[in-house]
């Protein structure tokens, strides 16, 4: 979606841009980390506000899902709106998009230019349209939209520091979860066994992985001896709402942070069945049978009023389990 000045309403720019070339200065801790803002289901409570996360990559903010009121807490919790870079919508239930229309509307207000990439189901660029064609809005600032597809999975965002894909999930309507994987670091190089001398190109060839090689082909320096490996890639994955779905296992292996809906408990399991949503369990035995590090479940239904029996429940099948707090932040 981009418009200008001397435009009457917003004109969707398809097809977000997929490969973004410029190479940032990537350090081995960047923040890596997920802000809780919403972990209610469809009808809010004064305790639990409608779906929508933040996670920070390195300096890029990312929101995920953007229930009703999301600007707001993106001020309670003191982050400027103005930078995020990219918003994965998972479906058209109101509960994951109504915050969306006023959040745009504000960052036209405060001045932004820089574009902005929106990835989401087929029909979200007809609503936004629909929505600034009638209220006669401008923006200033270019928002790129692309579909995405719910059957299989696929690769949405080629990053310097992370890959983003989709996530099929199983909901009423067509879902997507997103996969967020960052990108693998680099050797680290022990600058202390070398010379003085060193000629700074053999240093980032080190880097690279690849040997310094003299004239007639002997190895002046083995990148094995004078580096170490990097720390291991982090991953999110986002499981939105969705019945439970064995189906998903592989793809989320070995992730080091998985958020599943745990919309019920198992006492209502047949409930969540019908409604094509999740319990505690079922979440928790998915977060297993993938070899998850650990488990965020959220999106409690409001005929809940307490939720301890919530973890108890996932914890008798996965123990790495924890509640979504609202304002809490989450390291990966």
């Amino acid at each position: 979606m981009s418009t200008t000045s001397g435009e009457a309403s917003a004109m969707l720019m398809p097809n977000a841009k997929l490969n973004q070339d410029t190479e940032p200065n990537r350090l081995a801790n960047s923040p890596f980390s997920l802000t809780i803002l919403g972990a209610g289901s469809a009808t809010p409570t004064l305790k639990l506000h409608q779906t929508a996360q933040l996670l920070t990559i390195g300096s890029d903010h990312v929101l995920i899902d953007c229930g009703e009121g999301t600007q707001l807490r993106l001020i309670e919790q003191r982050i400027r709106p103005g930078r995020l870079r990219y918003i994965f919508i998972s479906h058209l239930h109101g509960d994951h998009y109504f915050g969306l229309p006023p959040l745009l509307s504000s960052l036209n207000l405060g001045g932004r230019t820089e574009d902005l990439f929106l990835f989401g189901p087929r029909g979200l660029d007809e609503v936004l349209t629909t929505i600034f064609r009638v209220s006669d809005s401008r923006l200033g600032f270019r928002l790129h939209f692309q579909v995405v597809e719910p059957g299989t999975p696929t690769l949405l965002l080629d990053h310097p520091l992370m890959t983003v894909e989709s996530i099929p999930l199983q909901h009423r309507i067509d879902c997507s979860g997103y996969l967020f994987r960052e990108k693998p670091h680099k050797p680290h190089l022990l600058r202390e066994k070398l010379p003085d001398d060193v000629p700074v190109h053999y240093l980032k060839q080190l880097k690279n992985g690849e040997d310094i090689l003299g004239p007639t082909g002997e190895i002046l320096f083995a990148s094995a001896e004078y580096t170490e490996p990097g720390p291991p890639a982090r991953s999110y994955a986002y499981c939105s709402d969705t019945r439970y779905v064995e189906e998903l296992v592989p793809q989320l292996q070995g992730v080091n942070l998985l958020y599943h809906e745990a919309t019920f408990m198992e006492d209502n399991a047949q409930r969540a069945t019908e409604v094509y949503h999740s319990t505690a369990k079922q979440a928790a035995t998915i977060a297993a049978k993938a070899g998850a590090e650990r488990l965020l479940i959220g999106h409690f239904s409001s005929r809940y009023k307490q939720f301890d029996l919530f973890l108890e429940e996932a914890r008798s099948v996965f123990p790495e389990t924890y509640l979504a707090i609202e304002g809490q932040t989450t390291s990966i």
